[in-house]
């Protein structure tokens, strides 16, 4: 992709696009990824048991430490010290898992560790498919993200409640038929809860929920801020139109101007909450929504951006 940006007009209520201010969200700490494994090893060492939290919550954890910008595997080099700190922080006792994960190890391709591997080995199935299915089915488009998002986040209160991330647990387990029994299904919203909500004030926001579905990167980070030839901003603008208009309408609507906004407004405010982007999305539309329609056509978004599309 070029390296060009689209401007922005100053009667938008938009602050301008600052490169490199997000990063991954599912990156656990700017300090985690820069510090070494055996700082995280001590820090945790007293919380991650069995009969503290749910093995899944406490895996994902341990996982993390040697793992901690969420590639989903963890390299040779730190295997030996992976096995013994896991097989003594989930307090396993089962030989037969201690032999299993052993062979693991020896047979590992690539001299990598897959988080998929091991979690079949340790977990039960119903945690094994919580914890994995991000990893199986990830989320490449903020569209379909705020789709999910709007969806679950019932009462319009720009949060995910435990009562709806439970709603939306079930019918996961539903879509992908496993059966779950009530006591279970309240145990894994308590576990996700502790595990997604990092401000731990009993509802996830868009973030959390980002980190739970395995969102992908923001597309715009591949859009770059240099300035450059008024050709080059257009093929750009082409390039991300095409990837919000999931519809293939000409126009964005619903959730394909959700995850616009979104994608746009996390350059400049990473932690952006479902009322931000509310007011940000009313913003957007009341400036570029010319003919009142709800939608955002294609050549409305760039005559608010200040592009002249070809005819």
């Amino acid at each position: 992709m070029s390296s060009c940006s689209l401007p922005q007009r100053a009667e938008v209520d938009l602050e301008p696009v600052k490169k490199g201010t997000l990063g991954s969200p599912l990156i656990w700490s700017e300090q985690r990824s820069q510090s070494p494994v055996g700082a995280h090893l001590f820090t945790y060492s007293t919380s991650l048991t069995l009969s503290t939290m749910d093995s899944a919550a406490a895996f994902l954890h341990v996982w993390g430490l040697f793992d901690p910008n969420d590639h989903g595997y963890i390299e040779g080099k730190h295997m030996d010290e992976f096995f013994r700190h896991i097989v003594k922080k989930l307090g396993m006792t089962d030989k037969l898992i201690e032999d299993r994960l052993q062979r693991l190890r020896d047979t590992s391709a690539e001299g990598r560790l897959q988080i998929h591997q091991v979690a079949s080995i340790i977990l039960p199935e119903e945690e094994n498919f919580l914890l994995l299915f991000r990893r199986e089915t990830p989320l490449d488009n903020s569209v379909e993200f705020m789709r999910i998002w709007r969806r679950y986040d019932a009462d319009s209160s720009g949060f995910i409640s435990a009562v709806e991330l439970k709603s939306f647990l079930e019918d996961l387990f539903e879509q992908h038929n496993k059966s779950i029994t009530p006591d279970k299904l309240e145990l894994y919203t308590n576990t996700m809860m502790k595990m997604f909500d990092k401000n731990q004030d009993g509802n996830l926001d868009l973030n959390d929920l980002a980190r739970i579905l395995s969102l992908k990167e923001n597309f715009l980070l591949k859009f770059e801020m240099d300035a450059c030839s008024q050709k080059d901003r257009a093929k750009d603008f082409e390039k991300i139109f095409a990837h919000y208009d999931v519809s293939k309408t000409g126009a964005l609507e619903g959730p394909e101007v959700d995850g616009f906004v979104k994608d746009m407004m996390e350059l400049v405010k990473p932690n952006l909450s479902g009322t931000d982007l509310d007011r940000f999305k009313q913003a957007l539309l009341s400036h570029c929504d010319v003919n009142r329609d709800g939608k955002i056509q294609k050549n409305e978004l760039a005559l608010c951006l200040g592009l002249k599309l070809a005819p």
